[in-house]
C-alpha cells in the first residue's frame, strides 16, 4: 500500500493507527462505559496491518459491490454497528441504491432486489459467520460453489472471515459507529 491510500476498518495506511472516537487524537483509547478500551492498531501494529493485507487481498477479486453486501450482512449478524455504518456508507458512496441496503438485513425476503450470485454469497456469508450454530452447511456451500468458481469462492470466504475478524475488533475495544477514521 502507498502511505496516502486509507485502509480498511479505521485506520490511514500512512501511519496504521486510527484517531480515537469522536475525533479524539490518533492513539487516544476508546472510551466505553466509563473504561479506557486499548487502540488495537496503536498496541498490536503488526496484527493489524497483517489484518488490513488479509483484508485488501480477499477483496481482489470480487466486485466491490458483492464485496459491501458480504460486510454489511456480517455486520448485522454480529451487531457491529462501527463496521455496519462503515459499510453502508463505502457502499453508498459506490452507488448502492437505498433500497437494496435497506433489504441486506431480509434478503430471503427480498430475493428480487438480489442477484442469485449474490443470494448464493449472503447465505454463505450467514452460514460461516454463524458457523457456531450448525457449521456451514453442504447445501449452503453448494450453492455458492454453483455460483463461483474456485478462486472466487476462496475470496469470497477470506472475505467473510475477514469482516467478521474486523466486526470482532471494533466490539471488543469498544468502536463508536460514525467515528470512521479512514477519512
Amino acid at each position: 500500500m502507498t502511505t496516502n491510500t486509507t485502509a480498511p476498518h479505521g485506520t490511514s495506511s500512512a501511519t496504521g493507527t486510527p484517531g480515537g472516537p469522536g475525533g479524539a487524537p490518533a492513539g487516544a483509547a476508546a472510551t466505553v462505559a466509563g473504561r479506557n478500551r486499548l487502540d488495537f492498531a496503536k498496541s498490536a501494529p503488526k496484527v493489524f496491518r497483517a489484518l488490513i493485507g488479509f483484508d485488501t487481498a480477499a477483496r481482489e477479486a470480487l466486485d466491490p459491490a458483492l464485496v459491501e453486501l458480504i460486510q454489511i450482512r456480517a455486520s448485522h449478524l454480529n451487531h457491529c454497528a462501527y463496521c455496519l455504518h462503515m459499510h453502508t456508507t463505502d457502499a453508498r458512496k459506490a452507488g448502492e441504491s437505498e433500497d437494496r441496503l435497506h433489504m441486506v438485513a431480509v434478503w430471503r425476503e427480498a430475493r428480487h432486489f438480489f442477484s442469485e450470485r449474490e443470494r448464493a454469497a449472503l447465505a454463505l456469508t450467514e452460514a460461516v459467520t454463524l458457523v457456531a450454530g450448525g457449521g456451514v452447511p453442504d447445501d449452503v456451500y453448494a450453492h455458492a460453489a454453483a455460483h463461483f468458481d474456485e478462486r472466487e469462492l476462496a475470496h469470497v470466504l477470506g472475505l467473510i472471515l475477514a469482516i467478521n475478524t474486523w466486526n470482532r475488533v471494533a466490539l471488543s475495544t469498544g468502536k463508536v459507529a460514525g467515528t470512521d477514521e479512514r477519512r
